[in-house]
């Protein structure tokens, strides 16, 4: 009996199908402002933040994709970090969020994670609000301590979704909801907003023009220090000029009386 080779029929059967959308990068982007938040316990501090917002669509007949995903300046992500797919098949009349691997979002606790869902739930609710939601596992990487699982739990809730956990641990457990349309596509809008082009710009240019007013304050604030230095200088030399003229009269008047 011959061995199936790697052209064989029997060969492609063995080999896994890769989803041709399951490389897809993200296209149009999106500038974000993370608002500057109190210092945090456990994420530390959360100053102000821009991050970049990418999003990609695919469509056919049996399926359609929406990937959503958070990019940072100047930091490279682990694959799949910050990434959110919202996955429809119209057979079952189905969507799927999938949340695994999307988690620990990067910068932490800065609300991104309603923001992704949001966003995931308005798209799927413009066409597709009467399809139903596939449960999904709640993985124990993203909860490794109490305070992590109470904010996942926390943004899946806000968002419409129904958890359930196996055992009284809370280790495992699943998320869904009836209908795409009992899901909620609001976030937290003092924590991530858009900002558009033209918005930008006028950050920038107010940035800027705030720059070269303190570049202004700072080379006047040094013209007057040098200023200072230069009339402490003559005064030191005055003052070393009276203290040798008053030792030099000191000692002519000793001289005098002993004389």
């Amino acid at each position: 009996m011959t061995e199936p080779t790697a052209d064989s029929p029997d060969a492609a059967e063995d080999t896994p199908r890769v989803h041709p959308w399951a490389d897809l990068k993200t296209e149009r982007k999106r500038l974000l402002r993370l608002a500057p938040l109190p210092t945090d316990r456990s994420s530390g501090a959360r100053p102000l933040r821009f991050v970049q917002l990418g999003q990609a669509e695919r469509h056919s007949p049996e399926q359609s994709l929406l990937r959503l995903g958070v990019e940072v300046p100047g930091q490279h992500l682990r694959a799949g970090q910050n990434m959110l797919d919202v996955w429809v098949d119209h057979r079952e009349k189905r969507v799927r969020f999938e949340l695994e691997g999307s988690t620990p979002l990067d910068p932490a606790n800065r609300g991104l994670g309603r923001f992704l869902l949001a966003q995931g739930i308005a798209w799927a609710r413009q066409k597709w609000a009467h399809y139903r939601v596939e449960p999904g596992t709640l993985a124990a990487k993203d909860a490794l301590t109490e305070d992590a699982r109470l904010r996942r739990d926390h943004v899946l809730r806000a968002q419409g979704f129904e958890l359930t956990y196996e055992g009284e641990a809370q280790t495992k457990g699943h998320f869904g909801a009836g209908r795409v349309s009992e899901l909620h596509p609001d976030w937290n809008k003092e924590k991530v907003q858009f900002v558009d082009l033209l918005e930008a710009a006028a950050m920038l240019q107010l940035a800027d023009q705030n720059l070269r007013e303190q570049d202004a304050e700072l080379r006047t604030l040094n013209q007057r220090l040098s200023t200072f230095k230069r009339d402490d200088t003559s005064l030191r030399f005055t003052i070393a000029c009276l203290v040798t003229f008053a030792m030099f009269q000191a000692g002519l008047l000793i001289w005098i009386a002993t004389h």
